[in-house]
């Protein structure tokens, strides 16, 4: 039975973490190629010897989604191995919160802004360039969070920077919809995985959402199938 994204390269950041591995077995399994992008190749060649190790069909390429000429490197690298790109699901992000602006600094700011805004802008402008330039008419999605919405205590610098990636998406999706390239968000409440488990030991977790569920919307708003939804912030709750 033929996949959804047979004889596609689907290009997945932040690859090693929870969302990005449910991510890469999701397209893996509806037949796409695909490159794992993390800063070490360690953990993304162990997970793609457990998909079966097909150096056809999967690429473990370490690179920093904050640095623009890392990422054109590797956009370069994938166009030598795949000759084009056409998703890229985009998971990379940090949480940090807990204090007051006032009481907080601005480290908290910086890093911030670094994971959560930066990445997005760098990471989706490579990968969009690729796209205009090789006429690929793509499928770009990232990861957001519901703080993107709306300021909340002692959390400042994390809602600031998931507002501003959901405006970058916002305006790349105005920028390349006529191309025929499609850019969307995800917007998760809590996702259910061994760390947020642990900083919450008395929550219901059946009502989280799990990286499994986002993996499954990533593949939709990246199939034919959704070829007429962009500029888009699907929320995610779960139950909660």
């Amino acid at each position: 039975m033929a996949g959804r994204f047979d004889g596609k390269v689907a290009l997945v950041t932040g690859a090693s973490g929870n969302l990005g591995q449910a991510a890469v077995r999701a397209f893996a399994s509806e037949g796409a190629k695909v490159v794992l992008v993390g800063r070490s190749t360690d953990d993304l060649i162990a997970l793609i010897d457990e998909l079966g190790g097909d150096p056809n069909r999967f690429m473990a390429g370490a690179a920093d989604v904050t640095d623009p000429a890392s990422m054109e490197a590797l956009v370069r690298q994938v166009e030598t191995r795949f000759s084009q790109i056409d998703v890229l699901a985009h998971t990379v992000g940090g949480f940090g919160a807990g204090q007051p602006a006032h009481e907080a600094g601005i480290e908290i700011w910086d890093r911030m802004m670094n994971l959560n805004a930066r990445s997005v802008y760098v990471s989706c402008a490579a990968v969009a360039k690729h796209m205009v330039e090789k006429g690929v008419k793509g499928r770009i999605v990232a990861i957001l969070s519901k703080h993107a919405y709306g300021g909340v205590a002692k959390a400042a610098a994390y809602s600031a920077s998931k507002a501003a990636a959901q405006r970058v998406l916002e305006s790349m999706a105005a920028e390349l919809g006529s191309k025929g390239i499609n850019v969307n968000g995800i917007v998760p409440a809590m996702i259910d995985t061994p760390q947020n488990r642990a900083a919450s030991p008395n929550a219901d977790y059946s009502k989280w959402v799990k990286p499994e569920e986002i993996a499954e919307a990533i593949l939709y708003l990246t199939s034919d199938a959704a070829r007429s939804i962009n500029g888009v912030s699907l929320n995610m709750y779960g139950q909660g």
